[in-house]
């Protein structure tokens, strides 16, 4: 699948937000530990990855009912549905002047993920929802290896479209839950 800037100008995919707020302290010291642990882009971009996908525990798998929306709150409280955990990844790469965008799959809801390009290199979808028994995501940068594949027999399908912000419809989702039970029953189904 061909990845698809929704923004043609790069530094809009490495801009501060409400929801990416890598400018926010905590941001900030977890990106510079991972720094400190690594040797380039890469490596760091791996390092996040893993940090985001093993350290931070996706709300439902964890069953635990706070929501959260804004990568330092994530980074914070260290936890969070799907897009949360992107926002969280974003956040840390874009921290490091790595080019972020978040991505979506609609699959019975819409699931979000992220794509990074590092240099000399095209867009990379990951995936940091989570590992469990039946998933196995791993930061891939010569193929993808997501949470989800995509079953187009059952209506399921990957958006290319490359965004720099997240879709109004998963933030508006996320402020309004007052808890995790709230969320799975208002999350957005479909771009």
């Amino acid at each position: 699948m061909e990845l698809i800037q929704e923004n043609p100008e790069l530094s809009a995919y490495l801009a501060v937000s409400e929801a990416i707020d890598h400018d926010h302290p905590q941001v900030r010291a977890t990106a510079a530990r991972l720094r400190a642990e690594t040797t380039d882009a890469y490596t760091y971009a791996k390092a996040a990855f893993e940090f985001v996908r093993d350290t931070v525990p996706h709300s439902h798998d964890a069953d635990d009912p706070r929501v959260t929306w804004r990568a330092s709150d994530v980074l914070t409280r260290r936890t969070g549905i799907c897009f949360a955990k992107a926002h969280a990844l974003a956040a840390l790469l874009r921290a490091e002047s790595i080019p972020t965008a978040l991505c979506y799959q609609k699959l019975d809801t819409l699931h979000g993920l992220i794509a990074l390009k590092l240099p000399g290199g095209d867009w990379a979808r990951q995936d940091p929802r989570g590992n469990k028994p039946g998933v196995d995501a791993q930061f891939r940068t010569d193929r993808e290896q997501l949470a989800w594949p995509v079953r187009t027999d059952l209506g399921e399908a990957d958006s290319p479209v490359l965004y720099a912000e997240p879709r109004p419809v998963v933030l508006r989702c996320l402020r309004r839950a007052a808890d995790r039970a709230e969320l799975w029953r208002t999350l957005p189904t479909d771009f």
